[in-house]
């Protein structure tokens, strides 16, 4: 085809609700294709831990259902990615689920609905690597261990495009995916109708966010990317944003170490070479991508792990003195604790808004904190008592530190809440790495069925 055009009304579907208003704008300008991303490592190693999601219910429907409509109505392919937030395999069959419910609710005809999973069982992946697989690490972590599988909880794969294409060329007409490749999501159904792979994964990589791409700065709003045989142009619906060269240039610079590159199953996405020119006033034109196969197919995967169950104080400073001196206030605390479980067996967490509590060791402003601090504890622990208690000495006995020159009688810290509350368990990241595979669809199962009257 001459140009494949699309619309995405949000950067992570159910993380707040698409704006309506700006993708009815979108629907008229007729696309081929309504897609979004719905997943991402952003929200943390808990989600997918603990095999929850941390958008609500409520808006993953509102957002299933506008696009279900508008799809339904245009006749056009609706695809999801990394669904309920984290691609696992209680969240694609509870995104099916939604749509099944709706197409009933809405009395729509029958149309076909496909989906794949994205789970990679564990005792696969132990078998893969004592046939002599290696699970590289990146980031500069080291090769996957045993030990390190045995504390993980759940794995996803992430996804390329080849699912996607897989279930449109069976005629999937509403797609819901497992865990993928943010970009994917969009690439696939353009490589699938004619776009070669450059511009379909640019195309993919300037529409994942949504309005991310545009200016002013607003999220959720619908933008258009049209992708032909040798550029690809991006449009704001909003009325009041616009795509520029420069926020659209910096969106292709958005989450990467390297503002140049884009890696996905199966290759490499190049920007290194890449021209933006402003057409319109509401659109830039992006012409010189380029795509490189790898020589070896490798899946990134990503597993969690739980920590244990976890307990947060809130605790509020004012005073100078403390101020100057609340590394030494922690350090009474921490003694505190250690002195009634030891050393070891539980973890005892303070972050100090006012410092250092977004950048840690990374803030540049060293020892030049604010007029008042609030350090937020955490207390990690095998059982929730524990966790408690490791907790409440750890942000009780700030009130009662001992520091040198202070003649007062009473605490020099305020207490957010009287007590501490419970939190979800903790879990951290296990697995950032990747195995290589032989097919691109092993990791990805796909299936296909009917929904709607």
């Amino acid at each position: 085809m001459s140009a494949f055009r699309v619309i995405c009304p949000n950067g992570h579907l159910g993380f707040a609700p698409l704006r309506v208003d700006s993708f009815k704008l979108g629907v008229a300008a007729r696309p081929d294709c309504i897609a979004a991303d719905s997943g991402s490592d952003d929200v943390g190693p808990i989600p997918l831990g603990s095999d929850t999601s941390t958008s609500p219910l409520a808006w993953q429907t509102h957002d299933l259902e506008q696009m279900l409509l508008a799809s339904r109505k245009l006749g056009v392919p609706m695809i999801i990615g990394s669904s309920g937030d984290t691609g696992s395999n209680s969240r694609v069959n509870l995104f099916v689920g939604i749509i099944r419910d709706l197409a009933t609710r809405h009395r729509l005809k029958p149309f076909k609905l496909g989906y794949f999973y994205s789970e990679l069982d564990k005792q696969d992946l132990r078998r893969r690597m004592r046939s002599g697989e290696k699970v590289e690490g990146l980031d500069a972590r080291p090769p996957l261990t045993e030990s390190e599988l045995d504390a993980t909880e759940r794995i996803v794969a992430m996804a390329g495009v080849h699912p996607y294409i897989e279930l449109l060329e069976q005629g999937a007409d509403v797609i819901i995916g497992g865990r993928s490749s943010d970009s994917c999501v969009f690439a696939g159904a353009a490589i699938h109708r004619g776009i070669p792979e450059a511009q379909a994964y640019y195309l993919g990589k300037v529409l994942e966010c949504a309005s991310f791409c545009a200016e002013p700065y607003g999220g959720k709003e619908t933008v258009l990317g049209e992708a032909t045989a040798d550029a690809v142009k991006v449009t704001a619906m909003y009325p009041a944003q616009r795509c520029t060269v420069a926020s659209v240039a910096g969106h292709a610079m958005y989450e990467r170490s390297n503002p140049y590159y884009e890696y996905v199953a199966g290759g490499t996405l190049d920007m290194s070479e890449c021209r933006y020119e402003q057409v319109s006033e509401k659109t830039t034109r992006i012409t010189g991508a380029r795509f490189k196969r790898a020589e070896e197919f490798r899946v990134k995967l990503e597993g969690s792990g739980k920590v244990g169950e976890r307990y947060i104080g809130m605790v509020g400073i004012r005073d100078p003195y403390t101020i100057a001196h609340v590394d030494k206030v922690i350090e009474w605390a921490r003694q505190q604790v250690r002195e009634r479980f030891g050393d070891s067996g539980y973890e005892l967490h303070y972050t100090i808004y006012g410092r250092d509590g977004v950048m840690g060791d990374l803030e540049p402003m060293k020892n030049r904190p604010a007029h008042e601090l609030c350090v937020l504890v955490q207390g990690i622990a095998p059982t929730a008592e524990m966790a408690e208690e490791v907790c409440m000495i750890g942000t009780r006995q700030m009130f009662y530190a001992r520091l040198p020159e202070v003649k007062g009688s009473a605490g020099s810290v305020a207490f957010a809440l009287d007590e501490v509350l419970r939190a979800s368990a903790a879990y951290r990241w296990t697995l950032n790495h990747t195995l290589r595979c032989d097919d691109p669809l092993e990791l990805f199962p796909t299936h296909i069925t009917t929904a709607g009257l």
